[in-house]
């Protein structure tokens, strides 16, 4: 298992957790993202930049995905990717995306999408708080401790 966090839009306390986590358990985190980002030394830790435009990093991801492996993303559409290709997509929330429930979610995300673009909502998700990061570590503990 390996874990690739798609990393322009990941909360730095979500990835500061990932970095931590993936040095206890001494298993390969790449950040893939389109511009340098600060990540600490460590053998299991790497950074991969990808050209600027929309979506690259999200196909890179997808392209070196392997069954099994874990992603960390917020967006529903490479989600739907990971899954479909055998891998596990977590979001920074701690929502874990599956073969049952991703369907649900990209119909929802289209939705509020339309809603958005017709000006009859606003806004978007609700700022990232404490209760979203400990959700994200338990589901985190979760799925390392069955790698394990």
């Amino acid at each position: 298992m390996q874990i690739w966090v798609d990393g322009d839009a990941c909360p730095a306390e979500i990835k500061e957790l990932l970095f931590r986590a993936a040095i206890r358990v001494k298993m390969r985190l790449t950040v893939v993202a389109n511009q340098s980002l600060r990540i600490p030394k460590s053998e299991f830790l790497s950074l991969l930049v990808v050209t600027s435009g929309a979506n690259i990093a999200d196909k890179q991801i997808v392209e070196l995905l392997q069954p099994g492996d874990l992603v960390i993303t917020a967006d529903i559409p490479l989600a739907a990717h990971v899954v479909q290709k055998g891998g596990i997509a977590l979001d920074p929330r701690g929502h874990r995306f599956t073969e049952e429930n991703i369907g649900e979610r990209i119909t929802m995300r289209n939705l509020l999408d339309e809603l958005r673009g017709s000006d009859l909502i606003t806004g978007g998700p609700a700022p990232f708080g404490p209760k979203d990061k400990q959700a994200f570590a338990n589901q985190l503990d979760r799925l390392l401790a069955k790698r394990l």
